[in-house]
């Protein structure tokens, strides 16, 4: 254990730099050595670390939103996989066009969809375009009819 001072001057002697390794430690660990070769060193044991690593794959379970109860088992299953062996998993919810332009013609989106807790949410504001009143009544008998 030397003094600061002395420790810089031992280095500057032996042609090395005097480098904090462990800023943590009480008191903090220093080391002399050549920190262009250390630095290489360190760079060169994270490409090796990541090249032993498993690339991350991101798997997609889709699903309607009228699905049977036994084929969501199923995709829960599928997922459930998915995820013990490590990957990622994006869940889809497929709709049809008419489930998608129920409200076309007085919304737009105004966030895309997200998850909330156990919620998927989207945001729709209000269009410009003024709908008739016919319209109105036959969009909600639709939508009451579903």
């Amino acid at each position: 254990m030397l003094p600061i001072a002395q420790a810089l001057t031992v280095a500057k002697e032996r042609d090395l730099d005097l480098v904090e390794v462990d800023p943590h430690g009480s008191p903090p660990v220093c080391r002399l050595l050549d920190f262009g070769t250390w630095k290489y060193q360190q760079a060169k044991k994270e490409r090796e670390g990541r090249k032993h690593q498993k690339g991350l794959m991101v798997h997609e379970v889709r699903m309607r939103p009228h699905i049977s109860e036994h084929d969501m088992e199923r995709k829960v299953r599928l997922a459930e996989r998915f995820l013990r062996e490590g990957d990622r998993v994006k869940v889809t919810v497929m709709y049809r066009g008419r489930e998608m332009e129920y409200l076309k013609e007085v919304a737009a989106i105004d966030r895309q969809a997200n998850m909330e807790g156990r919620f998927l949410s989207i945001i729709l504001a209000p269009t410009n375009k003024k709908v008739p009143k016919a319209a109105q009544v036959t969009g909600e008998q639709q939508v009451a009819q579903t």
